[in-house]
Formats: structure tokens, sequence, C-alpha cells
């Protein structure tokens, strides 16, 4: 009977030990939890033992704190990328602002009748301008937004490229230009945005214009599965466009000859609505021609 007792009392003496091991590891997870909640670590909780549980708690609370830091990584990385737009495009407004205050001045002052027209016409195009950044502004924000939803349905992407492409007509007449257009007759089916489309090709072919030497390029085919778009337009000096950079926020090649003011943002929105649109996007050089390809998968 004495046996009995003693086994009994070691047994109630080794779970009072395991009690107090368990009580004091848990203390020690709250203690660390209070520690990260007070300050901004990347430490993660640490144990002392694995059983009754612990293990598959800690390893579920350090999941959770690697998600919950990824997450501020990349709102951190959201909120910079909003405040550098914004801080680029004040620093972009501040030229086409300095120059309307210009010709004002010159306005006010001027008799002249054709004097006035001209510094009526730049201010005009100065407004404009201004009024196209803040827009590429408001719609990089927007496509930054992961609440934001883009409303896909089947399209012809024909027709909104056709469309799109003949509503610059006005500006080649101007520019004395004659792009070449090969597109095919089939119709190509896709899942996509109209607006955002259009934005798209805009923003592609406005990008041509600006930064091209008078000569561009339209094709449309079927490939594979996919329906392609390609934009071409002729540069005399290759060598300062950087291909792998074009999509980034606020790349501007040879920015000194561009012929509008510009916020760099064009084609950065242009792959971003690309993409949430299920196409992908490319760009290359060959020669002296620069084209950016649109790919989207077609619906038949």
């Amino acid at each position: 009977m004495e046996w009995i007792i003693g086994i009994l009392a070691a047994l109630v003496a080794v779970l009072l030990i395991i009690l107090a091991v368990y009580k004091r590891q848990i203390r020690d997870i709250c203690r660390q939890l209070a520690f990260l909640k007070e300050y901004d670590s990347n430490l993660l909780i640490t144990r002392q033992m694995d059983a009754f549980g612990i293990r598959e708690l800690t390893d579920e609370l350090n999941e959770m704190l690697e998600l919950q830091r990824e997450q501020r990584r990349r709102y951190l990385k959201k909120e910079q990328d909003i405040s550098d737009a914004y801080t680029n495009l004040s620093h972009d407004i501040r030229t086409p602002l300095t120059s309307l205050d210009g010709y004002f001045q010159l306005l006010r002052d001027s008799k002249e009748q054709k004097e006035r027209e001209r510094y009526l016409k730049v201010i005009q195009e100065r407004i404009v301008s201004l009024k196209e950044m803040l827009e590429e502004l408001f719609t990089y924000t927007k496509l930054k937004n992961e609440t934001y939803e883009l409303k896909l349905e089947p399209l012809y992407l024909n027709r909104i490229l056709t469309e799109t492409a003949f509503s610059y007509y006005d500006v080649w007449v101007e520019r004395g230009m004659e792009p070449e257009i090969d597109l095919t007759e089939e119709q190509l089916q896709i899942e996509g945005n109209e607006a955002g489309l259009r934005r798209t090709l805009q923003n592609i072919i406005k990008n041509g214009l600006d930064h091209g030497e008078g000569k561009m390029k339209f094709s449309m085919f079927r490939k594979e599965g996919w329906a392609v778009v390609e934009c071409a337009n002729y540069t005399a000096r290759p060598d300062e466009i950087d291909v792998g950079k074009v999509f980034e926020r606020f790349y501007k090649a040879d920015e000194a000859r561009s012929r509008n003011a510009s916020s760099g943002l064009g084609l950065s929105i242009a792959k971003e609505f690309t993409v949430r649109m299920h196409g992908e996007i490319r760009a290359w050089l060959k020669g002296n021609w620069f084209t950016i390809q649109l790919r989207f998968p077609l619906l038949s």
C-alpha cells in the first residue's frame, strides 16, 4: 500500500512540475507578445517546450506575425509609392505653372491681336497638359488601391483599337504623319474593360507621339490563342531608351526633347490596366524602332 501511495505522490509531483513549466511557458509567450505589441520588432515567438500544444501555438502565432508584417510592408510600400507620385508630380507641375504665369503676364501686356491669340493658344495647351497630369495621378492612385475592382466583360479588340487609333487622326495630319496600319479582319474577342483598354492604348500611342520621330506602325493579329497588338514608333536616339525601365513609374526617356510635359506614369498605368485584364505587356528595341506589345487571352 505504501508503495502505491509513493508512486501516486511521485506522479503528482511530476504533474505539478509539468504544470509549473507549462504555466511558465505560457507566461513567457504572453511576455513576448506584449513586447512585440509595444515595439516594432522582427523577432518571432520562441519556446522551451514542444509538448501539450505549445509547438502548434507558437507556430500559428509566428505565422500570423509574419503575415501581419508582410501586410505592413506592402502597406508602407504603397504609401511610399503614392507619396513619391505626389512629390514627382508636384515637381513636374511647377514648370507648366511657371510657364502659365509668364504667358498670362505677356497676354496682359500685349496689344497685338495675333500675339494675344498665340499666347491664349499656349495657355490652353498648358492647361490641358496640367489636366492630363492630374488625371494620370488620379488613375495611378486608383489602380494601386487593392480594393479597386475593374469590371471585365467580353469586348471586340478590333473596334476599340480602330476607334482609339483614329481618334488621333487630326494629330497625324497636323504633324504630316501617315502611320502604317495592319489589322487583321478577324474579330478578336477578349475579356476586358473598355475604358481601361482605351486608356491603355491612348497612353501607348501618346508615348509614341511624344517621344517618336514622326513614324508609327500599328498591327493586330491572332497568335496561339492570344490577341496581339503592337505599336511601334521610330526614334533617332534608341540609346536613350532603357527598355527595362519603360513601365516603371516616373521613367522618362529623352525628357528634355519630349514635346509635352509628362507625369511619367503613362506606361506604368498601361501596365496596371493590362495586368488587371489578365493580359501581358512588354517592350523592345530593334534598330531605331521602339515597340510595345499587348497580349490578351482570346475568348474564342
